[in-house]
């Protein structure tokens, strides 16, 4: 199976996120239908059937590319960035 760039799926989240937001501060069916493209895609890009799933699976695959051996030293002592990948 393919494996998404983790630079596409960042992009993805980031944008989720914000219409979420945007959604939630005023209604409009653009934003609505926007939010739903992107819902579709982070679901079909992460092989999920509803965006909950689609946005752990997400977040696991950008940990798992994070946590390199290379970047998890240079991240922080204890491997740790300091920040959280949750939408």
């Amino acid at each position: 199976m393919l494996e998404p760039d983790p630079k596409v799926v960042r992009e993805l989240l980031t944008r989720y996120a914000s219409l979420r937001i945007a959604q939630a501060e005023r209604e409009s069916p653009a934003t609505a239908r926007e939010l739903a493209d992107v819902s579709y895609t982070l679901c079909v890009m992460m092989a999920t059937t509803t965006i909950h799933e689609a946005v752990a699976k997400a977040d696991a695959l950008l940990l798992a590319k994070e946590r390199t051996p290379d970047t998890a030293r240079a991240a922080h002592p204890d491997g740790e960035s300091g920040l959280s990948l949750a939408v």
